[in-house]
């Protein structure tokens, strides 16, 4: 068999690299009621509740792709900012979104149409950006959480908050500048990216949601987190937590958002999730396509 070959430099490979950050996991908000919750979520926005994990009263773990959505019951949290979701289709969420309006009556929700895609808010005030799947932007993602974008106060150094993900987590991250302004950005993986941009009209209280990340060199950040004091939670043998982001240069507090951070070894690494394909009908039923492959087929 003869040996394909290439020149050197005729690939980027250092597109491939992920950064300590392989995986995220999930974004979590508590919600004071899943009824609404199942509305919005399950029926409006298309997507699955975990069928295995979190079956109870008091906890909904919803699939969105390969990432997923934790909503404990309690006090409504709202992230200060937005996530960014894709999805198969956008004409299809927009219709599944009307039709609940009506139950959705006297909560926050809303929706309008951008320029590319369809913003929400849930009952509570969680903004969603929804785009349409697309290779260029997204990768062979179909469905899933391309970016959590979190608004932070003008004057905030963003240079500082890359230097903590790049130092302290190993993570790959940098500054980048759009029509909207200048932006710092971190890899969380293959397909997301955790994104803070500064604006007016952030507020300065947190409440409490958080994020999930594994990394691979699990033990290295965290000897670097435990002797600036950031250690938030000593979890288990796989886990840990850490809230103050801060500038390793001069160690002013830049930002406040909780991180679960897992190991490989968690035993939830690599869980497979399903997810359901929301546009089976009873009404007009196709055998064989209940299940939703959330990544888009290979050119």
């Amino acid at each position: 068999m003869k040996r394909m070959t290439s020149m050197p430099g005729v690939f980027d490979r250092a597109a491939e690299d992920l950064g300590n950050i392989v995986q995220f996991g999930h974004v979590n908000v508590a919600v004071p009621d899943h009824q609404l919750a199942t509305a919005f979520y399950i029926s409006g926005l298309g997507l699955t509740r975990d069928p295995f994990m979190m079956t109870g009263c008091d906890n909904m773990w919803v699939n969105v792709g390969q990432e997923q959505l934790h909503l404990p019951l309690g006090r409504a949290q709202v992230v200060r900012g937005c996530i960014e979701l894709v999805v198969p289709d956008t004409g299809r969420l927009r219709t599944r979104l009307e039709g609940i309006a009506g139950l959705l009556a006297g909560t926050q929700f809303g929706l309008h149409e951008t320029e590319d895609g369809i913003e929400v808010r849930c009952p509570w005030g969680n903004r969603f950006r929804c785009r349409a799947a697309d290779t260029d932007r997204f990768g062979y993602m179909r469905l899933g959480i391309s970016a959590v974008q979190l608004d932070v106060a003008e004057g905030v150094d963003l240079r500082g908050i890359v230097r903590f993900y790049r130092h302290i987590i190993g993570a790959r991250s940098g500054l980048e500048h759009d029509r909207y302004g200048p932006f710092a950005w971190v890899s969380l993986g293959a397909s997301a990216r955790l994104v803070f941009r500064g604006t007016r009209q952030v507020t300065d209280h947190y409440d409490g949601h958080h994020i999930q990340i594994t990394l691979a060199n699990f033990s290295g950040p965290y000897r670097k987190l435990l002797d600036r004091g950031l250690i938030s939670e000593e979890s288990d043998q796989h886990q840990y937590r850490f809230r103050d982001i801060l500038d390793p240069q001069t160690r002013e507090p830049l930002v406040i958002l909780e991180h679960e951070v897992r190991s490989m070894r968690h035993p939830m690494y690599g869980r497979t999730l399903l997810n359901r394909n929301p546009s089976q009908m009873n009404d007009a039923y196709v055998p064989g396509r209940d299940s939703l492959c959330c990544t888009l087929p290979m050119p």
